[in-house]
């Protein structure tokens, strides 16, 4: 189990945040503590004047909400009174148990996790400490509480990465299968949180994979000078279907200042992945002597990653982008390298393929690339990735070709190799 504690300075955003995941339909409340009332009978305004009625009885203190997320294993599916009694005892143990609470079991991740929704201030006006609450208080109740349960344990090296908690498993959004808003929200909030880009080109790179889409509308519009966003659904011929959302009416709020407030943050986040990347590029030309752009990008489909080209209107490809769909990356060619562009890759490419050559039938087989293969951990294959790439209706055409040489050249030129 893995717990994360998150303060705040509005109770109302935070209770607000909670409440619209339940309207979307993706969570749900499953406990009130010390409310009074059953939770069918609590409205918003009982919910909202319990917690101010506390914050208001110490207004030097600015930061009294408290944001708990407890996130299971994938693989674990815990009932709904599990989950109750696990809140419970997680808050008794971490000083909150006097204090009133709510609980929800939120649906829009591939893994159980539930939200409690408190505040740090006594009925008598005292602050419950934050500081270190994370070491001091939440680390050792989530351990007592994986025994306690028998849950798996976050810190374990014994999990393998099948069973490590994973993030959102993305859909694409279908018109009509659910609710427009919904869907595209779920989108939205899932790229926003997992991959890092750096510009509203890249962002919709990575949207528009899952049939969504950001708009500013024309240069000349009220909604471009106001730096307006709208979030559309795309049918299967990238057309705008169904009726767009402004970015304000989404959860998460995700507006253009919100989305290019990360920016800076994820330049720095995805500096990690870029000589991956371009060893995995680098990868789909050493299996071939000569290879076409068309076979460049199924082979880099194999590794999860997207190559888009792009072209103006006299069919001149000016750009190419790449999304790193296993590390969450987007990177344009210009920012890996000159030999990464659309112009380097173009004059890389041949009008037809060349495997390099395989070995005779009756000649031992020779693998010269097995020991160069990248053995990085995030370039592992998983479950999410299988998913991602049935999704994208990409599949794979088999292992890619095995590069070995004749008996005889192998004697001619095995030192140089």
């Amino acid at each position: 189990m893995v717990a994360r504690i998150k303060s705040g300075k509005s109770i109302r955003g935070l209770l607000n945040y909670n409440e619209n995941k339940v309207t979307a339909g993706a969570a749900q409340l499953i406990m009130g503590s010390l409310f009074g009332t059953e939770l069918e009978n609590l409205k918003f305004s009982d919910k909202l004047n319990r917690f101010q009625h506390l914050t208001e009885l110490n207004d030097r203190v600015k930061t009294n909400s408290v944001h708990i997320m407890l996130n299971f294993d994938e693989s674990e599916k815990p009932t709904t009174l599990t989950m109750q009694q696990i809140a419970a005892a997680y808050m008794d143990k971490i000083g909150f148990g006097d204090q009133p609470y709510l609980v929800y079991n939120h649906k829009d991740a591939a893994h159980a996790h539930i939200h409690i929704v408190t505040t740090n201030i006594e009925a008598d006006g005292n602050r419950i400490s934050l500081h270190n609450i994370g070491k001091i208080l939440s680390e050792p109740a989530r351990k007592e509480l994986e025994i306690e349960f028998g849950l798996i344990k976050a810190d374990s090296k014994a999990i393998n990465k099948a069973n490590r908690i994973k993030p959102i498993s993305l859909e694409k959004a279908v018109y009509g299968k659910t609710p427009t808003q919904r869907a595209i929200t779920n989108v939205v909030s899932a790229v926003v949180s997992q991959y890092k880009f750096t510009s509203l080109p890249e962002f919709n790179a990575v949207l528009k994979q899952f049939n969504v889409v950001a708009d500013r509308g024309r240069e000349d519009t009220l909604m471009f000078e106001k730096k307006g966003l709208i979030y559309s659904i795309l049918d299967e011929k990238g057309n705008k279907i169904g009726i767009p959302f402004k970015a304000s009416s989404l959860n998460d709020k995700p507006t253009l200042k919100n989305v290019e407030a990360r920016f800076a943050q994820n330049e720095e986040k995805r500096k990690p992945f870029k000589e991956n990347l371009k060893s995995n590029i680098e990868k789909a030309f050493r299996n071939y002597k000569g290879i076409t752009k068309g076979t460049f990008v199924k082979e880099l489909q194999k590794q999860n990653i997207v190559a888009l080209f792009r072209q103006n209107e006299q069919g001149i490809t000016y750009g190419v982008t790449f999304i790193d769909n296993y590390n969450k990356t987007v990177f344009n060619g210009s920012d890996l390298g000159k030999a990464y562009t659309a112009k380097g890759l173009n004059e890389r490419f041949s009008t037809v393929d060349h495997p390099k050559a395989t070995y005779l039938s009756n000649a031992p087989k020779m693998d010269y690339l097995k020991s160069d293969e990248p053995t990085d951990q995030y370039l592992q294959p998983s479950a999410f990735d299988k998913l991602l790439n049935n999704l994208m209706g990409k599949g794979g055409d088999g292992g890619a070709p095995s590069v070995t040489r004749k008996k005889k050249k192998k004697q001619e030129h095995g030192k140089g190799l």
